[in-house]
């Protein structure tokens, strides 16, 4: 049956208020009509009284549900903004979390000072919005998007082209808890974001995240840190001489992460937050130059 915008927003805010607070409720089914209608929040406000279609009827009744069983309103949008980028989700990727910010930003603050043509390596790249965030701000920069899953890569490799970042942008399959294949070339910098939730962490996340958002992206050994070990040790032959290392952490990982760091032969330049003041990133360079 066909309904008005006005309606068919009024019905969905509804239907989210049974696990949602108001405002939220509100904010996600303005999202969910805009996405399925293709309008902006401004034509259907505008439009209120004229009648979607029945198939866009149908299709926000399906969102509706989706989001009712607790799937994340990014996968069921299948987009999601990050650092003013639009970026295609699917669950064979994290979500882009504004938590992240605070890595990318440090990534590209360094990466403007860096010698003209930077390579810059996103390991455990996901979705690829890190790397794609750095190449969009930092314009002759050259990124390697780099995931284990194929999955990802293509997810990766779709957000590439979405932002037409092909041309500056390659995709390739590299594992980070093995020796850096040296086909990968020397880069200035590496970034990444791997996983780290702990094993006991694994067992208390929340329902979105344990049931839809993938384990291969979250799970980062018994204490989180296995895969900055690995990558401190096996990526250092992948930079240059005075190369960067960027890490995203989890909350109350900096000092263990810097001290793997440190054992590495890098010297911690800069530790920062995130939006919530929470300790979230390092900014480290292999072997440091003199001055």
């Amino acid at each position: 049956m066909v309904k008005q915008y006005g309606e068919l927003y009024l019905q969905t805010r509804r239907a989210l208020l049974q696990s949602e607070d108001p405002q939220t409720a509100g904010l996600m089914a303005r999202n969910l009509l805009c996405s399925i209608t293709g309008k902006t929040q401004e034509e259907i406000l505008t439009h209120r009284d004229m009648y979607a279609s029945e198939q866009m009827c149908k299709d926000v009744e399906a969102a509706v549900k989706r989001l009712q069983s607790g799937e994340p309103l990014a996968y069921v949008l299948g987009e999601w903004e990050f650092y003013g980028l639009p970026i295609r989700v699917t669950r064979d990727v994290l979500i882009p979390r504004d938590d992240t910010c605070a890595v990318t930003g440090l990534a590209i603050r360094q990466a403007l000072f860096l010698d003209q043509g930077p390579r810059i390596l996103d390991l455990c790249c996901g979705s690829g919005c890190i790397g794609l965030a750095i190449a969009s701000r930092v314009k002759d920069a050259k990124v390697t998007l780099a995931d284990l899953s194929m999955a990802a890569l293509a997810v990766a490799k779709e957000n590439a082209a979405l932002n037409k970042l092909t041309g500056r942008v390659r995709c390739v399959s590299a594992d980070a808890l093995k020796p850096a294949f040296p086909f990968l070339g020397k880069f200035d910098m590496i970034v990444s974001n791997p996983p780290y939730v702990t094993k006991a962490e694994m067992e208390d996340l929340d329902l979105s995240v344990r049931e839809f958002e993938p384990h291969m992206a979250l799970y980062g050994g018994e204490d989180g840190l296995d895969f900055y070990r690995s990558i401190a040790g096996n990526y250092a032959p992948a930079l240059k001489p005075g190369g960067y290392l960027c890490f995203e952490f989890g909350m109350g990982q900096g000092d263990a992460v810097c001290r793997i760091l440190e054992e590495n032969g890098y010297t911690i330049l800069e530790r920062t937050r995130d939006y919530n003041h929470i300790e979230r990133a390092v900014l480290a360079q292999y072997g440091r130059k003199d001055g």
